[in-house]
């Protein structure tokens, strides 16, 4: 069986990572508005596929430190696409 809490802190800290990668990102004033596009993209799809492992991991019955671990992660990529669609709507005037 998969160890849920060790996966999740390998992905949290990932994302602990990206929540300081990203706003660099976003500050370059290099980026393109298609480089935005995708990144919130890709940031959304992850924060929805982690909604969906959370909802599946609350439906197999886990305890609560490896729900409280996927809902961790889901806000990170969260929070992670909405920096990226601020910045997107503030490029698109």
């Amino acid at each position: 069986m998969a160890d849920w809490l060790k996966i999740l802190d390998d992905e949290i800290r990932a994302g602990n990572k990206m929540l300081k990668v990203v706003p660099k990102m976003l500050n370059d004033p290099e980026i393109s508005l298609e480089q935005v596009k995708a990144l919130f993209s890709e940031l959304e799809t992850q924060a929805q596929f982690v909604e969906k492992l959370k909802t599946a991991l609350e439906a197999m019955g886990h305890d609560f430190p490896v729900v409280d671990r996927a809902r961790a992660l889901e806000g990170r990529y969260a929070d992670l696409a909405a920096t990226a669609a601020v910045k997107l709507k503030a490029m698109r005037g």
